[in-house]
């Protein structure tokens, strides 16, 4: 299979990073051929904050992204970088499209989660206050090990562990990101649950507190 999309090469010598917890960061996991306009504008236009499933508005440009997230070359590179086995565990992907000043706060990723995957398709971006850090610990901002730049293309990748502190700087405005997650199979059900029932509310426009 060809990927239309995503870099392979580029990925692949990428170096993980243990000294915290493992993971990668590219800063362009994008073929170069790739029209960025395009792209984005087939990315579902989402102006409350949080997480969405992949819905029928969302383009088919973004879905062939996803397809080639999700399909068996990237997820076997995720395998062999992070030296975890991914059969048969189930892959879900969300779309961000807006950040409130309130996202961002210091925190790991739910144990359910055995990778995550944070890809960035943002033009033109200019604010660093939305920069995602990777950090040492868990009250800290500033005390980053990476901090990964959320323009169009750049990527980070990590294995979710009770010390994987992440976290940006209070920013409000239009972010696009796509975020995978391979998920423990005793798990999926109730991951898959909670994110359609927050994405029915939000289209309701009622607040729910994040889970």
């Amino acid at each position: 299979m060809s990927n239309n999309y995503l870099d392979l090469k580029q990925i692949n010598e990428s170096k993980i990073k243990k000294d915290y917890f493992p993971f990668f960061t590219v800063k362009n996991s994008l073929l170069k051929n790739i029209d960025s306009n395009r792209l984005v504008n087939d990315f579902p236009d989402i102006s409350e904050g949080g997480s969405f499933p992949i819905e029928s508005d969302t383009g088919e440009k973004i879905k062939e992204l996803i397809k080639e997230l999700e399909g068996q070359e990237f997820k076997a590179l995720l395998e062999d970088k992070f030296d975890v086995e991914l059969n048969n565990k189930p892959v879900v992907t969300t779309l961000r499209g807006y950040s409130r000043l309130r996202d961002g706060k210091i925190h790991t990723d739910s144990s359910s989660k055995i990778i995550t995957v944070l890809l960035y398709l943002n033009q033109n971006w200019n604010e660093n206050e939305g920069y995602l850090r990777l950090l040492k610990d868990n009250n800290d901002l500033d005390n980053y090990i990476e901090e990964v730049p959320c323009t169009f293309g750049s990527m980070v990748a990590f294995k979710v562990t009770d010390n994987c502190w992440h976290g940006f700087k209070p920013y409000e405005g239009k972010r696009l990101s796509l975020q995978l997650n391979y998920i423990s199979s005793q798990s999926h059900g109730l991951h898959a649950t909670r994110h359609r029932v927050s994405s029915f509310f939000k289209k309701l426009k009622i607040i729910l507190k994040p889970f």
